[in-house]
This record gives C-alpha cells, sequence and structure tokens, in this order.
C-alpha cells in the first residue's frame, strides 16, 4: 500500500489526494518550479518602476494630481508656513484612472501568450493556471482585484508566497492560478 509523502499516511493506489493531509499524490511534473517571494517582489518592483514612471509623467502634463502644497512666511510670527491644497474631483479623477491603467496592464499581461507583466518577464516568472495553462483575461481580472485582500491584511496575503507549499499569495490561492519559473523550451 502506497505512503503519502508529506504525511506518510497509507492510501489506496488510485487515489488523488491524501485522505489524511489532502496532499495531491501521483507523479510530480519536476520541471515546475514556483517562484518565491523574493522573484515576485523583484517583478513587483520593475512592474511599480514600468507603471510609476509613465504615469507621473502624464500626471505632471495633466496639472497635478489633486494633492499639493505651498510654503510661505507667516507675516506676523515671521516662521515659515506650509499649506496643503486637496482638489477632490481631481484626486478621485486620477484614482480612477489609475486603478484603471493597473487593470488593463496585469490583467492584459498575464492573460496574453506571455504570461506576465513586464516585470515578471525580466525575472522570468509567469502565471498560469492550477494546471500549468495559460489564465484567461477574466481569471486574471479576478487575480488582480484579489490583490486587495492580499493588502487589506497588512500585506500578509502577499506574503503568503514565501511559506506555502507552492508559493501562492492569498490572490493566487483565491484566483486558483500559480506562479512559476518559466519552462525553457
Amino acid at each position: 500500500m502506497p505512503y503519502c509523502p508529506s504525511c506518510g499516511g497509507f492510501h489506496a493506489d488510485d487515489a488523488t489526494f491524501c485522505p489524511f493531509c489532502g496532499t495531491m499524490l501521483g507523479p510530480v511534473e519536476p520541471s515546475i518550479r514556483y517562484a518565491g517571494f523574493w522573484k515576485r517582489t523583484g517583478a513587483a518592483v520593475i512592474d511599480a518602476l514600468a507603471i510609476g514612471v509613465p504615469a507621473n509623467v502624464i500626471v505632471a502634463i495633466a496639472g497635478g494630481s489633486g494633492f499639493s502644497s505651498s510654503t510661505g512666511v507667516d507675516q506676523q510670527t515671521g516662521q515659515t508656513v506650509t499649506h496643503f491644497h486637496f482638489d477632490p474631483p481631481r484626486v478621485i479623477l486620477f484614482t480612477l484612472l489609475s486603478m484603471l491603467a493597473n487593470w488593463i496592464y496585469f490583467a492584459t499581461m498575464e492573460s496574453s501568450r506571455r504570461q506576465a507583466t513586464l516585470g515578471k518577464m525580466a525575472i522570468g516568472i509567469v502565471v498560469t493556471d492550477d494546471q500549468g495553462g495559460r489564465i484567461s483575461f477574466a481569471r486574471a481580472t479576478a487575480r488582480h482585484v484579489a490583490k486587495l485582500l492580499s493588502a487589506l491584511i497588512l500585506d500578509i496575503g502577499f506574503m503568503m508566497a514565501g511559506w506555502t507549499r507552492r508559493k501562492q499569495a492569498l490572490h493566487d490561492m483565491v484566483a486558483n492560478t500559480l506562479v512559476i519559473v518559466k519552462p525553457t523550451s
């Protein structure tokens, strides 16, 4: 009778999952290497630059994001005073445009034939479904929206990629996706 490599429990010859710990049984694809926390962090930094630099140039050309400050000298006290300015409609507009641009960037790139954003391509990792295949735009959208969950719990959802068995962050688990080292073909 065969046993589970994770918990050591015995299982039937034709079992797909271990009845004790739930580990998937059967042959493991040796060429699949999951991308861990640091590879994913490196890709995120590159993506932040790839999106952030052009976005800041566009915002500057458009006249600012709606937040500004000015410094002057108080005539009565002679002290330097900073005044902060806030333009709610402009802030809302730029926030919505930023969210839209991020969604389109991530969902389009990760569902493309390359299966990766610019940062992921630079690091050599790709986003796949749980079988290693290409994900749809809808699944890439679900993964992107689920990143809110990963962020809302003090970014612990992102850190999970450092300790889960298949190096999945919370948003990967929600969308049933994997981030793997790009196979060499």
